[in-house]
């Protein structure tokens, strides 16, 4: 709450991509809780009225849009669908990735590269391209792209989804530089083991990986931050290795 009784972020207009399940469906969670009205988007319908529904359960302003992020007619849309309904988009939130754990590089099949890197990659191009004109023009936003600690660290058997993430954090560097003249931050956040539905983790304790609250928490701070600073990355570790 801040100090006249209001929540934080009563008012703004947030989008999650991958908003569904996860990381992305705590993200949006925890930003509804703060007064934001949530847009979850992925490519599973039921998927997200799930979301949805659970989010206005409690209390929260939540709506579910159907996009995939890999296709620029989809994201388009998706963005011209909250300018005309907001006219505004304070907080979008690019966390929708996929990827292939299975097998190493040299075994991938080419169309399941362009799948990971059109979701993990390209898709984030093509929500800042729909996205970032509805900021400019209001001279403020938060674009908050969740990489991974793999765009740190070596991934045998996961190169594609590794390099996709580095691509992820070099594009947000120089977007946060092509952006912040017009009030807009731009950051990255690098989770390490995170028990989620994207990667087995064989051999990793549990109950030592990170939460996808704990992910969401440091996104609620990114948000939240005094106007005239941003943290440009934020690598988030468990507290034990796993």
């Amino acid at each position: 709450m801040t100090n006249d009784g209001t929540k934080p972020l009563t008012g703004k207009i947030a989008v999650v991509t991958g908003g569904g399940r996860g990381i992305g469906r705590a993200i949006a969670e925890r930003l509804a809780r703060m007064g934001a009205t949530t847009i979850v988007c992925g490519r599973s319908q039921e998927t997200l009225d799930a979301a949805a529904q659970a989010i206005t359960s409690a209390g929260g302003q939540c709506e579910a849009v159907v996009c995939d992020v890999g296709r620029l007619s989809s994201v388009e849309a998706l963005a011209a669908r909250v300018d005309k309904t907001f006219g505004r988009t304070d907080i979008l939130v690019n966390n929708a990735g996929v990827g292939d754990f299975s097998r190493a590089l040299h075994q991938l099949a080419p169309d399941d590269w362009d799948r990971i890197v059109n979701t993990n990659l390209r898709g984030v191009f093509y929500t800042i391209r729909s996205f970032a004109p509805m900021m400019i023009k209001a001279s403020h936003g938060d674009i908050i792209n969740i990489s991974s600690i793999a765009s740190k660290n070596p991934l045998p058997n996961g190169a594609a989804y590794a390099a996709s993430k580095w691509g992820l954090n070099g594009l947000s560097y120089s977007v946060a530089e092509e952006l912040r003249r017009y009030d807009i931050r731009v950051s990255v956040v690098c989770p390490g083991s995170t028990q989620s539905e994207l990667s087995p983790h064989p051999g990793k304790d549990s109950l030592k990986m990170l939460r996808p609250s704990d992910v969401a928490h440091v996104v609620a701070m990114l948000v939240t931050q005094a106007p005239q600073s941003f943290a440009s990355e934020v690598v988030l570790r468990p507290t034990q290795k796993p």
